[in-house]
């Protein structure tokens, strides 16, 4: 039944939106298809890439998962040196791993139509919008690292550049991957939270995540350091499905409707 923004408190529409979304399940399908696709994808493109943009993309990752994280020492001791990734992957593996991680975009597109109350688009709409969403996603990790060091002027001006960057990004991710079916405006509550918490998130987990893993590790064995980046996995994606999410209720929400000048729109 559609109702107005006002006729149900805001608190009490977010946790109704939280419920029907099912956060738990989206994350941890992403965290899985992450873990599983889109990771493996990441390294095989980066085989094929110059040494100083391979170094570039270490450094972005270690400004995600600190500089001490085992799992980022195994990374280096593979593709830091100049001529061992080039050899590491042939470029059926890589076209193998790219449509492969075309599974974790399916699940992205998943998490933006349920929070938006959307049906699925046909396969022929979006089909190129995931290897497309991919590619961008790609270029974008590559300038983590750059953007956290503000191109060398440091991180204070540095965590201002990356949320605007992350804004823009899970802006344009919700667009993209709906097909264009909404216009930009209503997008940006939920491209803000989104952005602003998995910036939070990065930097947070900087603190205990390269701790937490060598714990891991030297209890469990390199097995340990598998548990221990899923749960930051599951963890990092339950912030974007939460952001999207709570960024369709404040939409539909009348003083943000009012700020960003769009007409008054029923709320489900």
């Amino acid at each position: 039944m559609a109702i107005t923004g006002p006729a149900r408190p805001l608190a009490g529409r977010v946790v109704r939106q939280l419920v029907s979304v099912n956060i738990l399940d989206l994350a941890t399908r992403l965290a899985a298809q992450a873990f599983l696709a889109a990771l493996p994808m990441l390294i095989a493109v980066s085989s094929f890439c110059p040494y100083a943009v391979r170094q570039e993309l270490l450094r972005s990752l270690r400004s995600l998962f600190g500089a001490g994280s085992p799992v980022l020492a195994q990374v280096d001791m593979v593709y830091g040196g100049r001529d061992q990734a080039p050899h590491s992957w042939g470029a059926v593996g890589v076209l193998v791993a790219l449509v492969s991680a075309t599974a974790f975009t399916r699940v992205l597109q998943r998490v933006c139509e349920r929070s938006w109350h959307l049906p699925h688009s046909g396969l022929r709409i979006v089909a190129w919008r995931w290897a497309l969403w991919l590619v961008v996603w790609i270029v974008a990790l590559l300038y983590q690292g750059l953007l956290h060091r503000a191109f060398g002027a440091g991180p204070t001006l540095g965590v201002p550049l990356q949320v605007a960057g992350a804004v823009g990004m899970w802006w344009w991710t919700q667009h993209l991957l709906l097909a264009g079916r909404l216009p930009w405006l209503p997008l940006l509550p939920g491209a803000l939270l989104t952005g602003v918490g998995v910036v939070a998130f990065s930097l947070l987990s900087g603190l205990w995540l390269p701790r937490a893993l060598s714990r891991s590790v030297e209890r469990y064995g390199p097995l340990g350091s598998v548990f221990t980046l899923l749960s930051w996995l599951i963890l990092f994606f339950a912030t974007v499905v939460i952001g999207i999410a709570v960024g369709q209720v404040l939409a539909h929400t009348g003083s943000v409707r009012r700020l960003l000048g769009l007409p008054d729109v029923p709320s489900s």
